[in-house]
């Protein structure tokens, strides 16, 4: 059955699937060509202002985590994003993307969470 990974960018091993960078930025000293992607949704990261509030503070996780998932149900973009990932988990895994150092307080972590609610 395949599956939706998560693997942060910069791992010297990278799964195999169909790979998206889910950060609204490009990750520093990665070449686009290094980062074999086969799409960036940067559309549908956090909004700058909350990642900016963010931080990557853990303390700040949960908070985070309310305000990004209403973002994502208020995004215009979220619709063709899970229906572009659902057709993908049916030919193989998907690989969501994401730069920051903390591999259990990102909003890949919440965005995998989110689409495993849905696919239930």
């Amino acid at each position: 059955m395949s599956e939706i990974k998560l693997v942060r960018i910069y791992n010297h091993e990278q799964e195999k699937g169909f790979r998206i960078l889910v950060d609204r930025l490009w990750p520093r000293g990665i070449s686009k060509v290094k980062a074999d992607l086969d799409l960036w949704a940067k559309e549908i990261g956090p909004s700058n202002n909350l990642r900016k509030w963010f931080n990557h503070d853990p303390e700040k996780f949960a908070e985070f985590k309310t305000k990004y998932l209403a973002e994502i149900k208020a995004n215009s973009e979220t619709k063709s994003f899970v229906e572009l990932v659902s057709e993908k988990l049916k030919k193989g895994d998907v690989i969501f993307l994401y730069g920051a150092k903390d591999p259990l307080h990102n909003q890949a972590v919440i965005l995998k969470e989110y689409f495993t609610s849905l696919l239930k």
